[in-house]
């Protein structure tokens, strides 16, 4: 991503995370001394709802009616209709069809997730999230992330119903809304309406390669027939047939991650940082002094994200565990300002 050249990374060269998260691999490489690390650069749960499989879901090829299951199981967590219901491996790929299926140009809300401009194929302009009711044209496709990220600002209903009132589609990546479900549009039944969920965040599951698309008779037909008849494997068939049926974890993930997230406020205001917004899964800080927080935490063994388009920005996810919590409070006691 060229925009990640703006910022001027000193010694070790980090531009790599000021792209995506999760980049542990190239952690270890920049800061060789370190030996355990502690990833918060992305918006995962750090708790993991409990998976177990069968064996016959690695062995065998998933049957329709196993698909179908989890369709309607996840459709009813969303309180949408199953008929309305795309499973796909991942919502990021959703989001690279939807571009090509779609087609024309877009208008997309921003700053905020890059996967939603390479979707366009540069065929998409950016709006700010405060403007995109203005900015989205006839003939443009809407594209926003609500809760935003890394902000997790919430563009207004009223807002969305406006351009859902055009003859042009308007995508809604709910890819965070799992923890504030009272969000969701999955339910709205808006003719121009697609709505994206993913599994792994709020479920702490990435790596099952598991989302969702909520959307109109022809979106649907479209990708199914682009899916093919195995569209996600048995094993993300199985456990995400289980999670969404298993309504109480859900509720009990939503509260211990509001509660975590109050918590890891409190630690960065100790440390005179300013809380910039965020989600019940991650929070974003603003200091002209972001590129040495960053690199104070990463000595310390905790990966966070800075931001190729914000160099101003550090977004961290919750720690999960009791000496998680320990070592980032301990690197925040020792942060001095530059």
């Amino acid at each position: 991503m060229a925009q990640a050249a703006r910022i001027a990374f000193a010694s070790p060269d980090i531009t790599c995370f000021a792209v995506h998260g999760g980049r542990i691999d190239a952690a270890r490489a920049a800061y060789p001394a370190v030996a355990d690390w502690i990833d918060l650069s992305t918006g995962l749960s750090p708790w993991a709802w409990p998976a177990t499989i069968d064996a016959s879901a690695l062995t065998h090829l998933p049957t329709p009616e196993a698909l179908d299951r989890l369709e309607a199981t996840a459709a009813a967590a969303f309180g949408t209709s199953a008929a309305r219901v795309v499973a796909v491996p991942g919502s990021d790929l959703a989001l690279r069809l939807l571009g090509r299926m779609i087609g024309g140009h877009a208008a997309v809300a921003g700053p905020g997730y890059s996967g939603h401009l390479a979707m366009w194929a540069g065929r998409a302009v950016a709006a700010g999230l405060g403007s995109l009711g203005d900015s989205a044209r006839a003939g443009e496709t809407a594209v926003v992330a609500r809760p935003n990220n890394p902000d997790g600002q919430v563009v207004d209903l009223a807002t969305l119903e406006r351009l859902a009132e055009r003859d042009d589609w308007l995508i809604v990546d709910e890819a965070f809304v799992d923890a504030t479900p009272e969000l969701s549009l999955a339910g709205q039944a808006w003719d121009s309406l697609i709505v994206l969920r993913s599994f792994g965040k709020f479920y702490g599951l990435a790596g099952v390669r598991l989302g969702f698309v909520i959307a109109p008779p022809a979106i649907v037909q479209g990708l199914r027939e682009l899916l093919g008849d195995w569209p996600v494997s048995g094993p993300a068939i199985a456990i995400g047939t289980a999670a969404y049926a298993d309504r109480a974890w859900a509720a009990m993930q939503a509260a211990r991650l509001t509660e975590a997230a109050a918590r890891l406020d409190a630690l960065l205001a100790g440390a005179g940082l300013r809380v910039a917004g965020g989600t019940a899964l991650f929070r974003l800080i603003e200091t002209p002094h972001a590129y040495a927080l960053f690199d104070h935490l990463a000595r310390s063994g905790i990966l966070t994200r800075p931001f190729a388009d914000r160099p101003q920005a550090l977004r961290l996810g919750l720690p999960g565990t009791p000496a998680a919590w320990d070592r980032i409070a301990s690197a925040l006691n020792d942060w001095s300002k530059p």
